[in-house]
């Protein structure tokens, strides 16, 4: 390991901050948004949950704090990021237990049609759905943030630290595909809410659907990928960005 000075060290750490925070704002945002199942316009039978549009960016962060800051970085990430969805679903689940306030239920009781609508049925339907889907991504998150971990790390140093698109899309592509079908399976057939599970076969399909959408992205964010190292290289300088790639190899 090699040693970093006083300026150095506050390089990485500003860096580390801001990943962290595109990391962690992205995958409570795929958490609660990932209730909505939507149809693929362009391909027909093509179904994809909200919050995969959204794993892209989480991908790429992970690869980078991965590159700059080892198994150590995306670990310390990854558990911090978990607490914090943990905490989400708490609040949330709080929210659905409390009374409703009979003027906003008034003030919604009809729809944009004019029909009735129960306001806080609809709440209450969406975000305990989206607890099932906080639990199943919290076990499928980590399980696949500690296979992207392992398999990018060693697909590092079989190339010698080359390569960049092999490592970052070898090792999504591995994690994703477990990510892709255990959050579903545990969001909308294990713990869907009373009448709302899914069949076993919609599970793989969209889990299907998911995971090709999920390799597709992975391949075609490469370029991203190469500019994100070159813009941290960039603010680091090559001696220090070699300085941390080095580490965190290491670690």
């Amino acid at each position: 390991m090699q040693k970093l000075n006083v300026e150095e060290e506050k390089k990485l750490n500003n860096i580390f901050i801001f990943l962290s925070g595109i990391f962690v704002t992205n995958a409570i945002l795929a958490e609660i948004l990932g209730t909505k199942i939507f149809d693929f316009s362009f391909i027909k039978d093509f179904n994809l949950s909200v919050g995969v549009l959204i794993w892209p960016v989480v991908f790429i962060t992970t690869d980078i704090i991965n590159e700059y800051f080892g198994k150590k970085g995306v670990k310390k990430i990854s558990y911090f990021t978990i607490l914090l969805i943990s905490y989400s679903f708490i609040i949330i689940f709080l929210s659905t237990k409390l009374t409703p306030n009979s003027y906003w239920l008034n003030i919604n009781k009809f729809d944009d049609q004019g029909n009735l609508f129960n306001v806080n049925y609809a709440y209450n339907t969406i975000f305990l759905q989206s607890i099932g889907i906080i639990i199943g991504s919290i076990v499928a998150f980590l399980i696949a943030q500690l296979l992207d971990v392992f398999v990018f790390q060693k697909i590092k140093k079989i190339t010698s630290g080359k390569f960049i698109w092999l490592r970052a899309t070898g090792s999504t592509v591995v994690s994703q595909l477990i990510d892709s079908f255990i959050v579903l399976l545990i969001a909308f057939y294990f713990l869907a809410p009373e009448g709302k599970s899914w069949s076993i076969s919609q599970v793989f399909n969209v889990g299907s659907d998911n995971y090709i959408f999920k390799f597709s992205v992975a391949i075609i964010i490469t370029p991203a990928i190469y500019l994100s190292h070159y813009l941290i290289d960039k603010y680091l300088g090559n001696q220090l960005a070699e300085k941390a790639k080095s580490n965190a190899l290491l670690s």
